[in-house]
């Protein structure tokens, strides 16, 4: 990976890590989180849920609704959210 590469790859990161930020104290009200795992080469980010977010019957719709929705308003460069 060239330089400039990798130092946009940091900067999606920290992008997608703001955006988590704002979706962090409603997950945590609720005994959850969320961690940024990576962003992949084709602009995946991959994360996890945390805590009571973990195996939560509504986690799915929080991925898509909640997460997704607020990462690539952050950051348009993603193309899509997969929990892991």
């Amino acid at each position: 990976m060239s330089m400039t590469a990798e130092i946009h790859k940091h900067e999606l990161h920290d992008k997608v890590e703001a955006a988590l930020n704002n979706i962090r104290p409603f997950l945590q009200s609720d005994g959850g989180n969320i961690e940024l795992l990576e962003i992949t080469e084709d602009l995946v980010a991959k994360v996890k849920l945390l805590g009571n977010c973990d195996g939560c019957k509504m986690s799915a719709s929080t991925m898509k609704a909640g997460v997704e929705s607020t990462i690539k308003n952050f950051v348009p460069e993603i193309v899509s959210v997969e929990a892991v």
